[in-house]
């Protein structure tokens, strides 16, 4: 099976690797796609910074890896898009995007550029996985090591899923995990955005840890008590149950 491995802190980050080493040690021929610079935040965009509709790529060594790799002038979204598509070598039987700096939990997910990727592969009939270490804007070393340990169990179970599956995995930053658990998103994220007026006509975007209380069962909850969690995802679609009855029209 092919594995397109794509991440939103760039083609340097150290998780990038970890999880291109995971995927290669459950047997996948791992392709690495990733941006060329940091691209967090950007969701699900499918923007680049070429021009003319052109997207440009280079090739790149990975430390430790013997593995195809891209350097991409492109977000995530745009790249799992690309591949599922049928660039970079051909249309992959799974994206696994991260491992990301830092977690992506609770219904901010909605802004991550890891779970964009991820929800982009689903949109194309792919199967994904988005993993996300939890380090804090202040926190300790990552444990690149653990994450890696983590994903190596998921996969497994992941591939053996219906076809478009869509997981999103958060591992602690600490060396013994307390197990896994599936858990549902928080109402926020870890860390929330304050907006800041700092006058003539400007505001600062100032991100700050979440207050409130930790709700038992959620992924913030669970791991802020060492559990690593799993989360199933679906991408848009259509409400019916918000869908109130039509004026009539035209008369």
């Amino acid at each position: 099976m092919r594995a397109l491995i794509t991440n939103d802190d760039g083609i340097d980050s150290p998780g990038l690797w970890t999880l291109a080493s995971a995927a290669a040690d459950c047997g996948l021929e791992v392709v690495v796609a990733a941006p060329s610079t940091q691209a967090s935040g950007t969701s699900a965009s499918v923007a680049a910074a070429g021009e003319n509709g052109r997207v440009a790529s280079e090739r790149r060594t990975l430390p430790g890896l013997d593995v195809e790799a891209y350097a991409v002038a492109a977000h995530p979204g745009l790249i799992s898009l690309i591949a599922c598509r049928g660039g970079f070598g051909g249309k992959p039987d799974v994206v696994l995007s991260g491992v990301n700096l830092g977690a992506n939990v609770g219904r901010a997910i909605l802004h991550s550029g890891t779970v964009g990727a991820a929800l982009t592969a689903h949109l194309n009939d792919v199967t994904a996985l988005a993993a996300s270490l939890d380090v804090g804007l202040d926190g300790p070393e990552p444990l690149w090591d653990k994450a890696g340990e983590v994903v190596r169990l998921v996969l497994p179970m992941l591939l053996e899923m219906p076809a478009a599956t869509v997981l999103s995995l958060n591992v602690p930053n600490v060396a013994d995990v307390q197990g896994l658990r599936w858990a549902e998103l928080a109402r926020f994220g870890t860390v929330q955005s304050r907006v800041d007026d700092v006058g003539d006509n400007e505001v600062e975007l100032v991100h700050v840890y979440n207050e409130e209380s930790l709700v038992p069962g959620t992924d913030t909850a669970l791991l802020a008590d060492g559990f690593a969690t799993l989360t199933a995802l679906h991408s848009v679609g259509r409400d019916v149950s918000s869908e109130p009855a039509l004026p009539a029209w035209p008369a």
